[in-house]
Order: C-alpha cells, then sequence, then structure tokens
C-alpha cells in the first residue's frame, strides 16, 4: 500500500480566521500535489501565546472537539478526501489539554490524543500554566490510508513515545510541533533515531515566523521534515516559508524491512523496569 505524506509549515497571527484559512490552504494545494495524510502544526490556529506571556484571558482561545477549529478541518478533511492531525487547545469542562484530534478522509473524527508531556515553566515557557498534562495514554488511529500514531512537540524528546506508538502497531509517526531557538539540529537528530530506531517513517511540522509577547519572543526555524525508515531525511522545509512537502511510501515494503531488522523481535521487556521508575531502580530480571 503505498501512501503519500505531507509536512507543512506556516506563521500565524492573532487572528483566528486568517490563520485557518492559510492552513487550509496549504492542505488542499498538498491535497493536490497528491498528499493523503496532511499534517499541520502545532496549535496552527492561533499565536503561540504560551510560549510568550501568562494571562488568564487566553483561555478564551480553548474550544471543545467539536468547537470551530476541528469543525473547519473536518469540512477540509472531507472535501479533499485526506487525513488530518488536528492540533488545538483543547477545552473539556473544567479542564484544559493540548489536544490532537485526528479526522479521517471521511470527516469523521476518529479520537483524540492528549499531549503527554508538557515542557517548561517561567521563564520561557507557560504551557504547564494553561494545560493539564496529557490523560490519554499515547493512541493510534486506523485511518484510510493506514494506522498512524501522533504525538505533540515535547513528546518528541522521549523515545517511549514513539516506541509505543510504534509497539501498537502505528505505520506512520507524525509530530505536530511549535518550536523555535538554537536548538535545531538536536530537534532533527532525535526524532531521526525515532524513525531509525523503529523502522517506521516520521513526519513533523513546524511554525515559522517571529512572534511575540509581553515575557517572550521566539522565531520559529520552521524546517519541517520527513524522514523514512532508516532515518533518512527524504524532503525538509526551508526556515521562513509558507509550504508543504510530500514524499510516498509502500507501507507493505516498509513493514518487510521492519520484520527483517528484528528491533521488535529481540525486545527484552522484562529489562525495561526501570523505565518506569523515575530514579531508575531496577526490579529483578526473570530469563527469557
Amino acid at each position: 500500500m503505498n501512501v503519500t505524506v505531507a509536512a507543512t509549515q506556516m506563521s500565524c497571527s492573532w487572528d483566528w480566521e486568517e490563520n485557518i484559512t492559510k492552513a487550509e490552504g496549504i492542505i488542499r494545494d498538498a491535497a493536490a500535489a497528491g498528499a493523503q495524510i496532511v499534517l499541520p502544526q502545532e496549535m496552527f490556529a492561533h499565536h503561540f501565546f504560551a510560549f510568550m506571556d501568562w494571562k488568564s484571558e487566553y483561555f478564551k482561545f480553548a474550544e471543545p472537539v467539536d468547537g470551530p477549529t476541528v469543525s473547519r478541518m473536518r469540512k477540509v478533511a472531507k472535501d479533499n478526501n485526506v487525513v488530518i492531525p488536528v492540533n488545538f487547545f483543547e477545552k473539556a469542562n473544567n479542564a484544559y489539554y493540548n489536544t490532537t484530534a485526528v479526522v479521517d478522509a471521511d470527516g469523521e473524527v476518529l479520537g483524540i490524543y492528549r499531549k503527554t508531556h508538557i515542557p517548561g515553566g517561567p521563564p520561557g515557557c507557560f504551557e504547564k500554566i494553561y494545560t493539564s498534562y496529557g490523560d490519554t495514554g499515547f493512541k493510534v488511529f486506523d485511518t484510510a490510508y493506514g494506522r498512524i500514531g501522533t504525538a505533540i512537540c515535547w513528546d518528541q524528546w522521549f523515545p517511549e513515545s514513539a516506541r509505543i506508538m510504534c509497539l501498537m502497531g502505528a505505520e506512520i509517526l507524525l509530530y505536530p510541533t511549535g518550536i523555535g531557538s538554537d536548538c535545531h539540529e538536536h530537534w532533527e537528530t532525535v526524532m531521526r533515531g525515532h524513525a531509525g530506531a523503529n523502522v517506521t517513517p516520521l513526519v513533523a511540522s513546524n511554525r515559522v515566523g517571529y512572534e511575540k509577547g509581553d515575557l517572550g519572543e521566539t522565531t520559529f526555524w520552521g524546517q519541517a521534515f520527513i524522514a523514512g525508515p532508516r532515518a533518512e531525511i527524504l524532503q525538509r522545509g526551508d526556515k521562513t516559508s509558507d509550504t508543504f512537502m510530500t514524499h510516498s511510501f509502500d507501507l507493505e515494503a516498509i513493514r518487510e524491512m521492519r520484520a527483517d531488522w528484528g528491533v521488535f523481535r529481540d525486545r527484552r521487556p522484562d529489562a525495561y523496569g526501570p523505565l518506569l521508575t523515575l530514579d531508575g531502580s531496577t526490579p529483578p530480571l526473570r530469563a527469557p
């Protein structure tokens, strides 16, 4: 089964309609170029206030799953017959999350994933002020174009995230991202490692442009990319453009390659107990 994926990148303003219209245009263009799964970046509908400010007024940007952002993307997905993992600021009663709703090619929402790892804290990143730790656990979704796993930004620094999704059968890993600083090479290298270690393609979308608040400012570096199952960079964006890039994968051939490598066959879950602790305590092993 051949599947064509698209990574995207774009700048964002404080205007929801402007951002959502720009994202819609990029998704439509990617679909016209043959993309079947199109990944927008993290929080693409808004200015990225979580890096910039600590203001209670920004909670007004939060939406339920059936709010305007996901609803608009459902129509785009259906009209263009594409899968769209839609990242948004979720309000669920009195809880707030950084959430991705996976919209299938028929416009139906297959489910949600809430960001597991929440970064930072004052100064520099205020995401913990606005969102709780996700409670969904890692998820995979059976879409019209294969089983995908999607995590969110800071999750990408944790190899456990990618490995769990692949253990659950993910055939493609997708990471919507909003990040900019001086660690681009580190960021890309870590995610290429996830692709190579799991012999699984990976798509990372990122923001571009300069955004400023009262307490911080960031120039997002873009350079969204698509990595292959050997960790090779197949497509990469530039640092400034509103754009997309595509690549096609033969999932059946990659499935065979993954089995042949044996990285899942040779796992030793009985030896991985320290991963379940913060201090690396080692429980006794049992014989394989």
